[in-house]
């Protein structure tokens, strides 16, 4: 089976997913929308796609499924509109910046028995995946702590900040998301601190950029996250668990892994420098997943559910900063 694709949205990261479906055999991107015209046509000049409105594919007989990567004020009526469209549904993050709306639009896909995948990529990420594995397979006993350090080499332009619902909505989400899918219980307590060290302008949009969580499960499991919007030295992606036998980590990857010696010392090339280079597996492997979810009529992970959750986390995290306490997480 060859599962049929529409791509909505030809920005950056349309142009990612635009790769990933392209690149599977078992997919086929038919058609791409945009509200930009030429951003559109290099993506279908790119992959031999058409160039169609929403509407058009909305209406297809000739897709099966959408990847959502237009604006996240558009994602809930997107994912509403293409779920009684029967169409196959996948997201990037978030589904909205408000729970209600979130639960809202996750109550039209159960009613119209529709599928949807969230975008959180880095569960794909085949390091990650490998740390996973070791601890399902016990390797280092009962998992009780995940450290995860996640910083940007550089910082968004305002604008972007004015509209992404803040550094938790938008950048921590994925950590909360990876602190769950680690960790094996849920977080009910979250406490974060903000600062604004990186560029003033990011305080006056009314937004942070550094932020340090603890979430922590009734068992009393802890994650600890490390999030900047500035790292000089390139995209810096790590976690590490600790358990009660042992410690599992995946470190920071490079485009090319060789380590020169001689007289000025040891050197190694730099990180990666954005999520583009970094996660090219990740978007693979989602996608891949994604549609073998389709072909076996099987359950999708992560969901909508899963993205509620980490919105619920990204939401009392913010209400920690601004109260100065610890918050409790239904």
């Amino acid at each position: 089976m060859t599962v049929r694709f529409g791509l909505l949205g030809a920005g950056r990261i349309g142009k990612v997913h635009a790769k990933a479906v392209s690149g599977d055999a078992n997919a086929k991107l038919v058609a791409v929308a945009d509200a930009f015209p030429a951003a559109a046509e290099a993506i279908s000049a790119a992959y031999g796609c058409e160039v169609r409105t929403i509407e058009a594919i909305e209406a297809a007989k000739d897709i099966d499924a959408v990847v959502i990567c237009t604006p996240t004020d558009t994602h809930a009526d997107l994912i509403e509109r293409f779920s009684r469209a029967g169409k196959a549904v996948f997201c990037e993050k978030p589904v909205d910046l408000d729970v209600a709306r979130v639960e809202a639009c996750i109550k039209v896909v159960k009613e119209t028995k529709g599928k949807l995948m969230v975008g959180f990529n880095r569960r794909f990420d085949p390091h990650f995946m490998a740390v996973k594995k070791a601890i399902d397979e016990g390797r280092i006993g009962i998992v009780e702590m995940v450290t995860i350090t996640s910083r940007d080499p550089g910082a968004p332009p305002v604008d972007y900040i004015k509209r992404s619902g803040g550094i938790f909505r938008d950048m921590t989400i994925h950590d909360f998301d990876m602190a769950r899918f680690l960790l094996g219980e849920e977080p009910v307590a979250v406490t974060a601190t903000a600062a604004v060290l990186v560029d003033k302008a990011i305080g006056e949009a009314g937004d942070y950029d550094s932020v340090s969580v603890i979430l922590q499960t009734a068992s009393g499991k802890q994650a600890i996250i490390s999030n900047s919007r500035r790292a000089t030295y390139g995209y810096d992606q790590r976690i590490e668990i600790h358990g009660s036998k042992g410690m599992v980590a995946a470190e920071n990857q490079r485009p090319f892994s060789i380590e020169v010696a001689n007289g000025d010392g040891y050197t190694r090339p730099p990180l990666h420098d954005f999520f583009m280079t970094r996660y090219t597996e990740a978007y693979a492997n989602e996608i891949a997943s994604f549609i073998a979810a389709i072909e076996k009529d099987a359950t999708i992970t992560p969901s909508g559910t899963d993205g509620l959750a980490a919105l619920k986390l990204a939401d009392a995290a913010l209400q920690s900063v601004k109260e100065g306490r610890l918050v409790k997480v239904d």
